[in-house]
């Protein structure tokens, strides 16, 4: 098994802890993971498992996190972790068969509407106010759940703010919502690693050390949130999600040209 040199090591730990630090609240730390994993020379469909690996690590320790905080839900994402994590296992075999490249613009667009929704709503996520789980609701959440594990299996920018903008819906507040989105991110992170392991896609040597800083980032950003509340998650959810509205620009745009 081969391991990475000291300098390059020390980066991934450093690369790691920071984008943990901020998936464990807000998703996105794929823009930070994914490009310092690709300066290792891996190949692309290895980066993406490895990835994974230390993605698992970050949302097993955040989810711990939130839940012994008592952030969330646990009938709710008990209920939903089985659809998320079928839906990931489903676009992780899926992507293999048919390119994800032609989801990008209407990620782009989902996300600009929904950063827009949220920048329009002053006070939205700063209470808790549960919304009546009738049998319509019920479905429609138990469909987003299976949709955005599958999309996060098949393409997967911008799946921790679809999930917190779901739970955001239901009538969580933003410290709530993050902590029940990352059950979900959890499976859907546990379906592709699963995925990615029996494809063969995941290098030990360098998503261990990258996982286990990984871990560190998770717990100190899930404190943060829960500390601090809406006030620390609302402004670092807006930011990720214009940084990840500007990076799929950025990658459609290089696509045409």
């Amino acid at each position: 098994m081969e391991f990475p040199s000291t300098d390059m090591l020390l980066f991934l730990l450093a690369a790691g802890f920071i984008a943990a630090f901020i998936d464990s609240v807000v998703g996105g730390g794929g823009l930070i993971a994914v490009p310092a994993l690709l300066l290792t020379g891996l190949p692309p469909s290895m980066v993406l498992g490895t990835n994974k690996l230390g993605g698992t690590l970050a949302s097993i320790t955040s989810t711990l996190s939130f839940l012994f905080s008592g952030k969330i839900n646990g009938k709710l994402t008990l209920a939903l972790f089985p659809l998320s994590f079928i839906g990931a296992m489903l676009g992780t075999y899926t992507v293999h068969l048919v390119p994800s490249a032609f989801l990008r613009p209407l990620v782009v667009c989902m996300l600009v509407l929904l950063l827009i929704y949220t920048l329009m709503r002053k006070n939205w996520g700063a209470l808790t106010s549960p919304r009546p789980m009738t049998p319509t609701i019920k479905l429609a959440t138990a469909l987003c759940a299976f949709a955005l594990g599958f999309y996060d299996g098949f393409f997967g920018p911008g799946t921790g703010s679809f999930l917190l903008f779901l739970f955001l819906l239901l009538g969580f507040d933003f410290v709530g919502a993050s902590g029940n989105a990352k059950v979900l991110n959890l499976a859907s992170n546990v379906a592709s690693l699963l995925a990615f392991w029996l494809l063969g896609s995941v290098h030990i040597g360098y998503g261990l050390p990258m996982g286990i800083a990984m871990i560190a980032g998770a717990l100190v950003g899930s404190r943060l949130a829960i500390r601090h509340g809406a006030s620390y998650v609302k402004p670092l959810f807006i930011a990720v999600t214009t940084l990840l509205i500007g990076k799929q620009l950025y990658d459609l745009i290089s696509s045409i040209l």
